[in-house]
């Protein structure tokens, strides 16, 4: 009860507004935990720098435009080979929001996604029912180390993966197996929408081993044996459904080979740096490393005999260090072992608050978010500013040279260009561009020979038989055409710019 005085008027003791102190700093310090990162994409606008996002934005507005899939090679010199579109559903998103939002679907799309990504982190760090400011930092962490995202269909698996994680946790801690009911739509959806569910099945195959091999290990009397063999039978049939589901496709068997070789092909490992192992020379590695030490020095200062934990860490850590684009597959493990040794090992918890305080903060919360990414929305450029930024990385003037001289064709093109050719120039079929499944481990590896100088150019058809070619401006096989005597004969330069230059053949 407040005590005051008549001359001081001294109030001893306000529990309302300490209370009400707390709670809107936890809010604060929530609502710029969720939105940090999409305001920042809404002032930097990164969304336009990895060219893959074009072809998949070409293909969604061709079957939009179509209704029907892809079955080859669209847009390409290479359209008589069999293609699976296996990020199909992501490429058809894509392209409905295009039309509604034109340029700007793509970084509003990204903003997106990171909302999700920092709300997954959150859960999984045990936001709402163990330490909200571990959960805070974890989450921060996390979002910091997977800080290099980019519009692409990857996104829906690094999220998929995280909620799947959460939902086996979950089921675990509470020995609900309601909670993987969901798994079949998840995994539905996820191989709808990228190839990488693959993943998402290892993860599915090691909670049920580890839920096998605790079957055997541990039985304890009839009643106990009788309540875990049932719990095994519905998990086993739960991860059955899943596996059934991810064949529910327009590709069904097909997509498995394919969206292995787009994930993990050979020409990734050799050409691509974002398959190489960690070389920590950006500070995300180092902090992956201390967060990666700092679970597994959880679990063993717990003694843990989770077998699940152990397994996950175990085996995706391997994958994380060996390819520098995996590394969320042991970020979202290592944060949940985190957040649940931080649980265990609180001596005083943190009061609970009662539901309807709970629904009040988090409804709360939400309207925020919701207002603030909508201002985040509304601050992005116009499609014609978004174009003009995008001439600055891709050869947006030499396209339309090519296009109002009618070049002849066919056209020979830097790789990293082949994906937004196929979008902004889709007339010309490109030589080249990020669908590994398309042109395979063969073509691949012979366009990367011809162009790094490891091979001769007349063993590339593609070369030979193009009629105009279309380089970046400082690339080491623009300069071998333009001063080597031998080919400067061949091509005459028709178009240059700080960035591109076009050459016809004679």
């Amino acid at each position: 009860m407040p005590i005051g005085t008549a001359e001081g008027n001294l109030v001893v003791g306000r529990p309302g507004r300490s209370v009400l102190d707390r709670t809107s700093v936890r809010i604060t310090a929530l609502l710029l935990l969720l939105t940090f990162a999409p305001i920042y994409e809404s002032f930097r606008i990164t969304a336009f720098t990895n060219g893959d996002i074009w072809w998949h934005l070409r293909t969604g507005l061709w079957i939009l435009q179509n209704h029907a899939f892809p079955r080859d090679g669209l847009f390409s010199q290479y359209a008589d080979r069999p293609w699976v579109a296996s990020s199909w559903g992501f490429e058809a998103l894509t392209a409905g929001a295009y039309k509604l939002l034109g340029l700007r679907a793509l970084p509003v799309l990204l903003m997106g996604f990171k909302l999700a990504l920092a709300a997954v982190t959150f859960l999984l760090a045990r936001g709402w029912r163990g330490s909200f400011w571990c959960a805070i930092l974890l989450s921060a962490i996390a979002q910091y180390v997977l800080v290099a995202l980019q519009p692409l269909p990857i996104l829906f698996s690094v999220l998929f993966f995280g909620v799947e994680l959460l939902l086996l946790l979950q089921s675990r801690r509470c020995n609900d197996e309601r909670l993987l009911f969901w798994l079949p739509m998840l995994f539905f959806l996820w191989a709808n929408l990228h190839g990488q569910f693959l993943n998402g099945l290892l993860l599915l195959g090691l909670y049920l081993a580890a839920e096998f091999t605790e079957f055997l290990l541990h039985i304890s009397g009839v009643s106990s044996f009788s309540a875990r063999a049932h719990s095994l039978v519905k998990v086993s049939v739960i991860a059955g459904l899943s596996v059934v589901a991810t064949l529910l496709t327009p590709y069904w068997f097909q997509l498995f080979p394919s969206a292995f070789q787009t994930a993990y092909s050979k020409v990734l490992f050799e050409h691509f740096q974002e398959m190489q192992a960690l070389d920590f020379r950006r500070p995300q590695h180092f902090v992956l490393l201390l967060v990666v030490m700092a679970a597994f020095l959880a679990l063993g200062r717990q003694r843990s005999r989770d077998l699940f934990k152990l397994g996950v860490m175990g085996i995706f850590v391997m994958l994380a260090f060996r390819v520098q684009r995996d590394v969320w597959c042991v970020v979202f493990p290592a944060i949940a072992v985190i957040a649940d040794a931080v649980a265990d090992w609180q001596h005083e918890p943190e009061p609970r608050k009662s539901s309807q305080g709970w629904k009040w903060e988090r409804r709360l919360v939400a309207v925020l978010v919701l207002v603030v990414f909508l201002a985040a929305i509304i601050r992005i450029p116009s499609s014609k500013a978004l174009m003009n930024q995008v001439s600055r990385v891709f050869p947006v003037k030499a396209c339309d040279f090519i296009r109002a001289n009618q070049l002849p064709g066919p056209l020979f093109n830097t790789y990293s260009w082949g994906g937004f050719l196929t979008w902004y120039l889709p007339e010309y079929p490109v030589a080249i561009d990020g669908r590994l499944n398309l042109y395979g481990d063969e073509i691949n590896e012979r366009y990367f020979k011809v162009t790094d100088g490891t091979q001769r150019l007349e063993t590339d058809l593609d070369f030979t038989r193009a009629r105009t070619i279309l380089l970046e401006r400082n690339s080491a096989m623009m300069k071998a055409l333009t001063t080597l005597p031998v080919l400067r004969v061949q091509f005459r330069v028709v178009y240059q710019d700080d960035l591109a230059t076009v050459l016809v053949r004679q």
